[in-house]
């Protein structure tokens, strides 16, 4: 193709509305109230046909609306309104300053290979996407020195079509990036930004787009520049597409030129965040950069370390980000030389010897100071997972946490509910959305204009639903028929329950149709109906997945389903906001331990919507037994027929004898003890399980912890990281000559309450001095799996018995019960948590 120049001719805004283009470059609109209603309110139509985006919107518009917007007088109002809001947003001191003010200019950088904003964004794929749209709004509403980095797909994830046969069909829109809300980022001289990146035999240019996000910035790296070649500039293409060098290309623009880009447009942050394994090359460049100094390797290492944060979101070994030994010596042999390494060395900064891998996520759990799980049944798998590598380690001390995620309210809560709440929970609640007390006057609200509201939302919902099958039957040339019976689906008055997701099979999305003549009864019962919405995405690439979507369609099809099981298509964040703002019930089924998190129920409940789902992910910490249902048990299965069995039969149980009863048994017209499940699901779920908590708790937890240590490690020419470097390698040399030579103890099979347990152990530490190791009783419930729920306690140094042996004594007092205990001695130093060096030696033989 010839080259060509980019002009965009837009309408001239009016002086008394010129900001709009301004507002129209923020994704702030998208949560704040009036942000929508501002560009709506003009032309409502093009709105529509613009796909919600601003930017668009603003091409597309005709000069004449522009000016007849101007001169309207409530258009004029809406608009200062939104501005003085939009002013006193970014001008405001928020929470971040309130409580950090010495840290305001230390940014805190994000990393994710996606980003769920808004439907006008389409650079997303499902709940990690959202999950990190979700974090950086929040960021930007508690004044978070932030900064979001990504990769900007030409063609999106993939617009989903599902065909007259039932079968998945994956386009791959062509994205204008001058009709996003982004904006290309220039150089000091005005050009456009371009960042090299080193790829096997050839460099090839990135430039930079920034999206913001309120007070947050996102930046999002391109491959799609005339001066690459077409394979490179397909590069960024679509998100998780393509094979294994693109996908090692891919993580290689995001990690490695993602931390170039930042240090182009003067950006250093001081605490950098891994979201999912995709991103973690960025530690290499950040060592990389280090040893370009004349820093050490393994100093450079300790500097990244303290100042790196992970987050793990996978909760299966199959599900990390994997690459072979000769890929990544294609990829980095070049920068393995210059970080003094062979290929062996390099490989072991993130060798998987189980898998024979190098492996994304070990590099960045290897590099990083704090590490998380989204949820704490999540962080317990995740500790689980990684035990060989911690293997000397007690189970429950392998340092991975957890922080459950949220969403972000203001997106997901449904305009309506946004008016009601504020009528009886106060103007500012969105501001104070973590005060549980705020929640409880949800309860004030009366039990008939809640039900109002959200049958008037359940109503558009179906509006929504029906004119997506309109939409599809028509080009699909179904017969007319078949298009104008979509007008008696679905009924307000009927009990309606939504299953919309991301269709991976561990979701079991077709867990209902294992007992296909009961589905049948549940849906044609005359006098308490039910009636499904399944909506989803599969990989292009997982068969699998693709063919459960097929079985729904089939099913949805047969004449006792017909209209009352239905499939949508093309699964998005507008149609997701109709869906849980919409439906009665919100359907999780996932196979136990195998949901990460899960947010879409959060959002539902947020509008009242009763969840019913496995008890998985996020469930298990918000469930009450009387905020929603809880399909199962946590039991674990190693048969998993037997556990979908067993899962089916639970969920028909729950909704033949409880929910469905429940719904449908009313008391002057109204269904009171559903109205109060409802009540105790917000009250209780959205205090908790929202974004603003979350980043406050990644804030306090990990944020600034990580900050401090980064300053601590870099003082004095990385003096105190170059001391953490000496210390594990002169330790790890040594610790094989570490031993117990003797243990000792007062123990009895029985002991009385308030006993004191009188230890003492002799311990050979050759070389090692005794103020660099800690001599600890480890006690716990005793069990077929050995302690659990483990208390650990010092014993002191006595001397020296002979050289390098020394003798260590102390005395607790156990608790009640029935107890194990244990010795052991580990490195001990201040500068480090020491699971960072889990060199463990326990007592033999006790």
């Amino acid at each position: 193709m010839f080259p060509y120049r980019h002009v965009t001719v837009t309408p001239k805004l009016p002086e008394q509305i010129c900001r709009l283009k301004e507002l129209a470059y923020d994704f702030w609109f998208t949560w704040k109230p009036g942000g929508v209603e501002f560009f709506r309110t003009i032309k409502p139509e093009l709105w529509r046909e613009a796909g919600h985006n601003p930017v668009r919107f603003l091409m597309q518009i005709r000069e004449e609306d522009l000016v007849a917007a101007s001169r309207d007088e409530d258009y004029l109002a809406l608009y200062n309104r939104v501005f003085e809001q939009y002013d006193r947003y970014l001008r405001e001191e928020k929470w971040f300053e309130q409580n950090y003010p010495e840290h305001r200019e230390h940014v805190i950088a994000y990393f994710s290979a996606e980003f769920g904003l808004h439907e006008s964004h389409p650079i997303y794929s499902g709940g990690l996407g959202l999950l990190a749209g979700d974090h950086c709004k929040s960021a930007s509403d508690l004044g978070l020195p932030f900064a979001g980095v990504g990769l900007l797909y030409k063609h999106g994830y993939f617009t989903q079509k599902i065909n007259g046969e039932g079968r998945q069909e994956a386009e791959y829109p062509y994205l204008n990036f001058f009709e996003l809300p982004i904006i290309p980022v220039n150089d000091s001289a005005g050009n456009r930004l371009l960042i090299p990146v080193e790829l096997p035999g050839r460099t090839i240019y990135i430039q930079v787009w920034k999206a913001r996000v309120g007070r947050v910035c996102i930046y999002l790296l391109d491959a799609d520049i005339p001066r690459n070649t077409p394979e490179d500039r397909g590069l960024t293409g679509s998100l998780y597409g393509g094979d294994r060098e693109c996908r090692i290309s891919q993580e290689i623009i995001l990690g490695i030129g993602g931390v170039k880009a930042l240090r182009a447009m003067g950006i250093n942050p001081r605490a950098w965040h891994i979201n999912e394994g995709h991103p973690a090359f960025l530690v290499i460049q950040r060592i990389r950069e280090l040893v370009r100094k004349g820093v050490s390797l393994e100093t450079a290492r300790e500097v990244v370390r303290s100042s790196t944060i992970f987050t793990t979101h996978t909760p299966v070994p199959a599900g990390h980000d994997l690459f072979s030994e000769k890929m990544i010596e294609v990829f980095f042999a070049k920068i393995a030389a210059e970080l003094g390494l062979d290929l062996s060395g390099f490989l072991e900064l993130a060798w998987d010897a189980e898998r024979e891998s190098f492996n994304l996520t070990l590099l960045a759990l290897n590099h990083s100071y704090l590490t998380n799980g989204v949820s704490w049944l999540h962080g317990k798998v995740a500790r689980d997972m990684f035990r060989a590598r911690y293997n000397r380690l007690h189970p429950e001390e392998i340092p991975i946490t957890s922080i459950t995620n949220g969403v972000h309210t203001g997106s997901w809560l449904a305009g309506e509910l946004r008016e009601l709440y504020a009528r009886y929970l106060g103007k500012g609640f969105l501001d104070q959305v973590n005060q549980r007390q705020i929640w409880e006057k949800i309860d004030n609200i009366p039990d008939e204009e809640l039900w109002r509201v959200h049958r008037s939302l359940k109503e558009k919902m179906i509006d929504f639903v029906r004119a997506s099958l309109k939409k599809q039957r028509r080009r699909n040339y179904e017969l007319t028929s078949r298009i104008l019976e979509v007008d008696e689906y679905l009924n307000p008055e009927v009990l309606t329950i939504g299953f919309a997701r991301r269709f991976a099979t561990y979701k079991r999305a077709t867990l209902l149709f294992r007992d296909r003549e009961r589905l049948s009864r549940l849906v044609n019962d005359p006098q308490r109906p039910v009636r499904f919405i399944f909506a989803g995405k599969a990989h292009p690439a997982d068969l699998a997945g693709q063919e459960l979507i097929k079985q729904i369609y089939d099913f949805s099809n047969e004449p006792d389903l017909r209209g009352k099981v239905l499939l949508l298509e093309d699964y998005d964040i507008h149609m997701a906001r109709h869906l849980i703002q919409g439906v009665d019930v919100w359907l999780n089924t996932p196979r136990r331990l195998m949901e990460a998190s899960g947010t879409s129920g959060q959002k539902a409940a947020l509008n009242g919507v009763v969840n019913v789902s496995t008890l998985d992910g996020w469930w298990p910490e918000a469930y009450d037994g009387k905020n929603g249902f809880a399909v199962g048990t946590e039991r674990e299965y190693r048969n998993e027929e037997i556990q979908d069995l067993d899962d089916c039969y639970s969920l028909y149980e729950i909704l033949e004898e409880k929910l469905i009863p429940m719904f449908y048994r009313k008391q002057s017209g109204l269904p009171l003890e559903w109205i109060r499940m409802m009540k105790n699901s917000v009250k209780t779920i959205a205090p908790v399980f929202n974004t603003n908590r979350m980043v406050a708790e990644y804030t306090e937890r990990f944020y600034v912890p990580a900050i401090n240590r980064g300053l601590y490690f870099v003082r004095n020419n990385y003096e105190v990281a170059d001391r953490v470097s000496a210390f594990k390698r002169f330790i790890r040399e040594r610790w094989d000559g570490v031993a117990f030579v003797a243990v000792d103890s007062n123990a009895r099979p029985k002991m009385a309450v308030g006993e004191k347990l009188m230890v003492s152990a002799v311990v050979r530490l050759g070389e090692i001095a005794p103020d660099h190791v800690a001599v600890e009783v480890l006690y716990g419930e005793a069990g077929d799996g050995g302690l659990s729920n483990i208390t650990v306690v010092g014993i002191s140094c006595e001397g020296e018995t002979e050289p390098g042996t020394y003798r260590f004594a102390g005395e607790l007092s156990l608790p009640q019960g029935v107890l194990g205990y244990t010795l052991r001695v580990r490195p001990e130093n201040r500068d480090f948590p020491y699971t960072e060096l889990p060199l463990v030696t326990w007592a033999p033989g006790l």
